[in-house]
């Protein structure tokens, strides 16, 4: 899409230097509660739904806590992070450098980008987080994606993608075009 002067259309590969630049890190994570999911089906049996819903909510945000505290740990090895001094709010707020950007999110949309984390992670034998057919993580309450340092980066959204693009990357992917079509459905600038 046409952008005003001065601005662009963002890509996370926008976030990671050539090899010649040092200083410059990507890093993968994936985290999960285990457990929860079977202790609220126990609720559930009971006919206790709230401690169900309770459940399942502690163990989603245990999961994103986890996933933002391993982020904390990555910017301070990659000593950008060591002198943080950010406040609960500021967290929220994403006052740090950096971003961790995950697949089927809005920067990532495409949620097979999973299977290629998960594979260079070797998260289902190191964190036992199965992939579903259609890319849902199992157990329920698992965080997956990616920290980007570069200190430029922001969030974003991937915007309507033409037809152009999606056979690109249906290309390169090794996919059917409808398949990914499908995945994408929601970006496609076309019917």
């Amino acid at each position: 899409m046409q952008k005003p002067t001065g601005q662009f259309n963002h890509c996370l590969a926008d976030y990671i230097a050539p090899r010649s630049r040092i200083g410059d890190y990507l890093g993968g994570f994936a985290v999960s509660i285990h457990g929860a999911d079977e202790l609220a089906e126990e609720f559930k049996r009971q006919h206790d739904d709230y401690s169900a819903i309770m459940t399942k909510a502690l163990a989603d945000r245990l999961a994103e806590a986890f996933a933002e505290y391993l982020h904390q740990q990555a910017r301070i090895a990659w000593e950008f992070g060591r002198d943080e001094q950010l406040s609960n709010a500021d967290l929220i707020r994403e006052k740090y450098g950096g971003i961790r950007p995950a697949a089927g999110y809005p920067a990532c949309p495409d949620h097979a980008e999973k299977r290629t984390l998960f594979d260079l992670l070797d998260a289902e034998n190191s964190a036992g987080i199965k992939l579903t057919e259609s890319f849902a993580m199992h157990p329920g309450a698992s965080v997956s994606g990616l920290y980007f340092s570069h200190p430029q980066a922001r969030y974003f959204g991937v915007g309507q993608i033409g037809r152009d693009q999606v056979i690109d990357y249906a290309t390169r992917r090794r996919e059917a075009v409808a398949t990914v079509e499908k995945r994408l459905a929601p970006n496609l600038g076309y019917k």
